[in-house]
């Protein structure tokens, strides 16, 4: 009698092969997901509380900070450039927020630093970035107890008109594969974002 037991059948190969391709697929959107997150600085405001008043004084305080950022990144030649010059500048940032604060008729102190904070799929108008772990530039105002506002300074998009978003993403190193995965340029970016941030989820589940 022939020996079956170490056959392979037409629905094992099959569930074999649809295995390594979602590994191989996995491993593509973790790698497309670590460049974007290597070539980008976020930023993140975080307001005292969600009170309406101190929420609002956030948004006063995102348009300083922002202001300021494209000053100090203006000439900022890499994602390493910028981080240099941002590094060198918080106190800088700290006190424009403070001064902003003040002439809101508030005195909370701010808290300015460079850090990795995880990130949810956010979408800025005609661009969105997945969700992860991105370095930002973290601006806490008084207690950090409210809602939030996230956006990205590096390359500076959320201030950068969108008929030239294309040129300064490609100036501050990001490619042609990069844009395509946060714009509607590509028309799957919202598949991809899920199937980014799923293997982002078991990658952090495994402890990457």
């Amino acid at each position: 009698m022939r020996n079956n037991q170490n056959k392979l059948y037409p629905l094992e190969i099959a569930l074999l092969l649809a295995l390594a391709v979602t590994a191989l697929w996995g491993a593509w959107s973790l790698q497309r997901q670590d460049r974007l997150e290597r070539k980008t600085i976020r930023l993140h405001v975080v307001a005292n509380s969600d009170e309406a008043a101190d929420q609002a004084l956030k948004l006063q305080v995102r348009d300083r900070v922002l202001t300021l950022a494209e000053d100090i990144l203006t000439e900022a030649d890499n994602r390493r450039d910028a981080m240099e010059r941002l590094e060198a500048a918080l106190p800088a940032v700290e006190t424009a927020a403070e001064e902003e604060i003040a002439r809101q008729g508030y005195d909370y102190a701010v808290t300015a630093r460079l850090e990795q904070t995880e990130f949810p799929h956010k979408t800025y108008g005609d661009f969105a970035l997945p969700a992860g772990e991105y370095t930002a530039l973290r601006v806490v105002i008084g207690e950090g107890r409210g809602q939030n506002w996230w956006c990205v300074v590096f390359p500076p998009l959320c201030t950068t008109a969108a008929s030239d978003r294309s040129e300064t993403a490609i100036a501050a190193g990001w490619e042609q594969d990069d844009l395509d995965l946060v714009t509607e340029a590509d028309q799957g970016y919202v598949l991809k974002f899920r199937s980014v941030e799923l293997w982002e989820a078991i990658r952090r589940w495994l402890g990457k």
